[in-house]
């Protein structure tokens, strides 16, 4: 699988972290689980998009609607961080039938991996990395300014406690 490099610079926090400070632990993690699923959804959108530039309209099959957030439960049971997932459904399959998949809203979509990263006799046609990398720094904006609204909410609510 490729890899890439990320580079994010977040300018602005400062008011935000002094509103941390004002609630409880709980409430900042709520606000930051909205906060990081609308910054997904900004990804997930960009993704589509891009998906729909490469999609075969002759085939059932529709990338774009296949992808979709996910929380991440693994990562935040292990170390109690926050975090969503923006991928593929049915990611590779598996061993699973094309019958179990065609459940799915964009149908059996195994073939995305091939377009994204391509094989050894067609080139590839990244459509999630691009689509990742143009968008980064506005969900990073998203994810700011929807926290400091969850924030602002808590605190002019009352004490900041669940």
């Amino acid at each position: 699988m490729a890899d890439f490099d990320v580079s994010v610079q977040m300018n602005g926090l400062d008011g935000v972290l002094a509103k941390m400070r004002a609630v409880s632990v709980d409430m900042q993690k709520k606000g930051g689980r909205f906060a990081l699923r609308k910054a997904a959804q900004v990804m997930v959108k960009a993704a589509q998009q891009s998906a729909r530039r490469i999609d075969d309209p002759e085939t059932a099959a529709d990338i774009a609607k296949n992808i979709a957030e996910r929380w991440n439960g693994r990562l935040n049971k292990t170390n109690g961080d926050l975090g969503f997932r923006v991928g593929v459904r049915g990611g590779a399959g598996g061993n699973k039938a094309s019958s179990q998949l065609d459940g799915l809203p964009g149908k059996d979509t195994r073939h995305w991996r091939y377009v994204e990263f391509g094989t050894e006799k067609t080139a590839a046609q990244p459509f999630l990395v691009p689509a990742f990398k143009a968008n980064l720094q506005n969900a990073t904006n998203t994810f700011i300014v929807e926290y400091g609204k969850a924030l602002s909410r808590v605190i002019s609510k009352g004490s900041g406690t669940p």
